[in-house]
């Protein structure tokens, strides 16, 4: 590996993990070379371990591997030495370096993805520390360090962009970055400066990083020709919607460019589409599609019988209750469904099931009252889904045990459901369906839903979910 460019320090970056590297780093890296974007990255480790070395070891390069089903339907592999890196500064070790950081009026970008326990108050920070312990105190400790040597210029402020997976994070960072601004007991102005001179985002982010490919590192270092102990690995598919002023696609040079970066009002839309249709499919496929005899998310979507199942309870019972214009759902949804077949992603229904009745409620509930509403009557592929979770639950496919992972009060819940033999399935789903600590309301008052429900649920357990299907 060898530099061939190196850009000018424009963009400070808290987190220097995979899916930074292979997301945000990959991006500006385009940019960098297709634009006169024109700005590096400098990386601020956010916690103290050493196990890790540091970027700077390969001159901050490294490879990114992206691989998975292009536009055409066609496999594809594309290598990308990353350049848009200069360096790393271990914030614990090396916090002067980190704070001289706010001298350089060219910085301008203020980049973080420090996962979604990141963005986190703790009022035993002080002002003094070298560190501070969380994120935003690090980030106000920095920002009041620009606002001080600037002299609380408006123009001397930041383009901020967290991209941690919570629900408005731009929002939150703010708020957070204001209460350490609070008991540190920093001047009115300072506060001032930070609403009017800087400029707060919410984002949403999507693309599966696989990270380091422990088991294919010979084979692509061979391929490559180098060594790369940072080469890092994720899908083809990737987008980034900002919520923030319509001034940033110039700033991004989106116009010089075609990428799927999105500077939009709300983000609220995406995040909608994203739950329903990405984590949704997900999530009504693992009961269904492990119960028939499926481990992978491949395989099912790639199932005649499964993959039909999906797709149409994607195309006809989900995207018509999502407020979206619908080429920008049906667009997505295929993109989806092709990211499912991603040839070089072994992504296991197992790994998926993980508090499945928590994400029902959160990613296909929605989508069912909605439709109901919309049209009186029931989705029957989304209740088709739940009597299939009611039946992954009792925790056996044929002979084989299933590893159920969930709440202990669900799972004890399901113990007690599916004790004994002889099953009266009317009653077992009104006991689901009135869980009001799980759905926060009472399901078995909407019309029709416990009868078919049961009805599944009893076709399932007894003639088993392939004839069903």
């Amino acid at each position: 590996m060898e530099r061939t460019r190196r850009y000018p320090e424009k963009i400070i970056q808290f987190g220097e993990g995979n899916f930074l590297r292979c997301f945000i780093d990959w991006q500006i890296d385009i940019l960098n070379e297709k634009t006169d974007f024109n700005s590096g990255i400098t990386v601020i480790r956010p916690i103290d371990y050493d196990s890790v070395p540091l970027l700077d070891t390969q001159d901050g390069l490294y490879t990114t591997v992206i691989r998975g089903i292009n536009e055409s339907g066609e496999a594809v592999k594309d290598y990308r030495l990353i350049q848009s890196v200069n360096r790393e500064i271990p914030v614990y070790k090396e916090f002067d370096k980190y704070l001289k950081l706010a001298e350089n009026p060219e910085i301008k970008w203020i980049i973080s993805n420090t996962t979604e326990a990141g963005i986190v108050f703790d009022g035993n920070d002080k002002y003094e520390d070298r560190p501070q312990s969380t994120f935003p105190g690090k980030l106000t400790r920095l920002l009041h360090e620009r606002y001080k040597l600037f002299k609380g210029s408006k123009d001397s402020g930041f383009i901020i962009l967290p991209c941690e997976l919570i629900d408005y994070n731009g929002k939150i960072l703010k708020e957070t970055v204001m209460k350490y601004a609070d008991i540190w007991k920093l001047d009115s102005g300072f506060k001032e400066w930070l609403t009017e001179a800087n400029t707060w985002c919410s984002t949403l982010v999507d693309r599966i990083v696989t990270g380091y490919p422990f088991s294919e590192k010979e084979e692509l270092e061979k391929e490559l020709g180098y060594k790369d102990n940072f080469i890092t690995t994720g899908e083809y598919f990737y987008l980034f919607v900002i919520q923030g002023p319509k001034w940033l696609e110039k700033e991004l040079k989106l116009d010089k460019v075609n990428m799927n970066i999105k500077i939009v009002d709300d983000i609220k839309p995406y995040k909608l589409r994203k739950v329903g249709i990405l984590n949704g499919a997900h999530t009504l496929m693992v009961p269904v599609a492990y119960l028939y005899g499926l481990d992978t998310v491949k395989e099912s979507i790639e199932d005649p019988v499964i993959g039909k199942y999906v797709k149409e309870a994607v195309f006809d019972e989900i995207i018509p209750v999502l407020d979206m214009e619908e080429k920008e759902l049906t667009d997505f949804a295929n993109s989806v469904i092709d990211r499912f077949r991603n040839p070089y992603i072994k992504h296991m229904l197992m790994s998926i099931s993980l508090n499945s009745m928590s994400k029902y409620k959160s990613r296909i509930l929605p989508q069912l009252l909605g439709y109901y509403e919309k049209y009186d009557k029931l989705p029957e592929k989304l209740v088709f889904s739940l009597a299939a979770l009611i039946r992954f639950y009792k925790g056996t496919r044929n002979e084989e045990k299933i590893d159920l992972k969930d709440d202990a009060y669900i799972l004890e819940f399901y113990n007690e459901l599916w004790d004994g033999e002889n099953h009266n399935y009317t009653s077992m789903v009104e006991k689901v369906l009135k869980l009001e600590k799980l759905w926060g309301c009472d399901l078995s008052n909407i019309d029709g839903l416990l009868k078919l429900t049961s009805f599944y649920l009893n076709e399932i357990d007894n003639e088993g979910i392939k004839k069903m299907l």
